[in-house]
């Protein structure tokens, strides 16, 4: 019988978000009536913003109408409509919890949110049963999905009424026990500019994950009409755009603003039209040149864009347009240094053919390594950590370009006083081409991070790995 009054509550279970609801329900001489579905209470309660985009229901009008295991590839919001029934859940994701178990009784008075992957059954225990689901995305015959049977001796699920006594499809029948299930893989995670020097330390971060997929322009193009329909957007859980124009004083010229517009704000407002329509994660790569560097300290997250040249102005679009994705990460960091041509390889290279340089000493910042980037990116889609702004950089003092080069030189064996500082204006007085004018501060505060449990490196101590490596 339904139990009335109860308050909106939900329930952890023994499966990773699988999370049982108390429904209100109200009733009288007249019957019954609840809120099925309340989305800003329920994600108020911690219930995941799933998105729902179809409506089901399924009546039996047998006691003991037996249906599943099934597992797709979309998350569920389960509940009766009117009757009961016995519900029984597996994972059956790839994982630690593969395998688990979970039981319940369900009426109009509870209601259970299904994770994707996870096996859903049900077994009615009153006549004239209808069983009601939302799902958030459509059923696809090019979908992944798995299915245990329904008399599996490893999950031993207690069915009330015994399987020989009930209504069973043949297909139901068929399905095969837990050791020959094939798991339910991770949504994918697809990586932009996998041949850059990000991407390619994320390939790295990645080795150990198939569900992570690389691409570069070649693969997929953010600019193509067909961008939507490029993949099956609905398999992927994130995008992260590693892809990026850098060639910050080129980008003052007619091609290179053109070339700079369209891969880091045209193409990153298409990532993330994307990622609504499809309720992804988009992860954006932002940089210290959306400031102009008068600020006297270190940027923080809301500190507003105020850019300088164009390759700044047009991260700072970029960093808008990522910014419409609900679900969205903004890294920014600074003087990144990765695999590939680098302010650090230059100045090793300097030091070992006797060549003295001249390098700027009046910009501030500090060294970030494309290792921690692709770690924090990691960290951040792991934890699960709250979407916005993160800044991300190498950890201790604030140096100047000068003493960078001079770590290097002194890392190297060289004497670090063959480096000579000079003010940037002096360093391009004689320069032949355009130039862009560069943030004299780039020195990003990166407590906010920390505050995740990201763990920053100093980047001295990285600088010395990096030359001590091969650099």
């Amino acid at each position: 019988m339904t139990e009335y009054g109860k308050g909106l509550e939900p329930q952890a279970t023994t499966i990773p978000g699988l999370v049982v609801f108390d429904l209100p329900v109200h009733g009288d001489a007249r019957g019954w009536f609840k809120e099925n579905w309340q989305r800003e209470k329920m994600t108020a309660l911690g219930l995941p913003d799933f998105g729902p985009v179809q409506n089901n229901i399924s009546f039996n009008d047998v006691v003991g109408t037996t249906r599943g295991i099934h597992a797709e590839p979309w998350d569920k919001w389960v509940s009766v409509a009117t009757g009961r029934i016995f519900g029984a859940w597996v994972d059956l994701r790839d994982g630690p919890s593969f395998g688990a178990v979970f039981t319940t009784e369900l009426d109009p008075s509870k209601a259970i949110f299904v994770p994707r992957g996870v096996g859903n059954s049900y077994q009615t225990l009153d006549a004239d049963t209808a069983y009601t689901y939302l799902v958030n995305d459509h059923w696809s015959p090019d979908a992944a999905y798995s299915f245990l049977n329904l008399a599996d001796e490893t999950a031993a699920i207690e069915w009330p009424i015994p399987l020989s006594d009930v209504e069973i499809s043949p297909k139901d029948l068929a399905h095969p026990r837990l050791a020959d299930v094939v798991p339910i893989p991770p949504k994918r995670i697809l990586v932009l500019g996998a041949g850059g020097q990000l991407g390619l330390a994320l390939r790295a971060e990645y080795a150990d994950a198939p569900h992570v997929e690389f691409a570069d322009r070649s693969d997929l193009d953010v600019g193509s009409p067909d961008l939507v329909t490029a993949r099956r957007w609905r398999d992927y859980g994130a995008i992260i755009n590693a892809a990026a124009y850098t060639k910050v004083d080129l980008a003052e010229t007619t091609e290179g603003r053109r070339d700079a517009w369209a891969a880091n704000a045209t193409g990153v407002a298409a990532l993330a039209a994307v990622a609504v329509t499809n309720d992804l994660t988009l992860v954006h790569v932002s940089s210290d040149y959306v400031f102009d560097g008068s600020k006297d300290g270190a940027y923080v997250e809301s500190d507003g864009p105020c850019p300088l040249g164009v390759y700044g102005q047009t991260k700072a679009a970029g960093d808008l347009a990522a910014s419409t994705a609900p679900r969205h990460y903004i890294v920014r960091t600074s003087w990144v240094i990765g695999d590939g041509n680098n302010f650090v390889r230059t100045m090793a290279s300097l030091a070992e053919r006797g060549i003295d340089p001249k390098v700027v000493d009046d910009q501030i910042g500090r060294l970030t390594f494309t290792t921690d980037i692709a770690r924090g990116i990691r960290h951040l889609l792991d934890t699960g950590a709250a979407f916005g702004v993160y800044n991300l950089t190498g950890a201790g003092d604030a140096t100047s370009w000068a003493e960078v080069a001079r770590r290097v030189f002194a890392a190297t064996g060289h004497d670090p006083e063959r480096v000579t500082g000079v003010s940037t204006e002096d360093y391009y007085a004689t320069a032949t081409g355009p130039i862009s004018p560069r943030p004299r501060n780039s020195l990003l505060d990166t407590a906010k991070i920390l505050t995740t449990g990201f763990s920053s490196v100093d980047a001295h101590t990285e600088l010395l790995d990096y030359l001590a490596h091969g650099g």
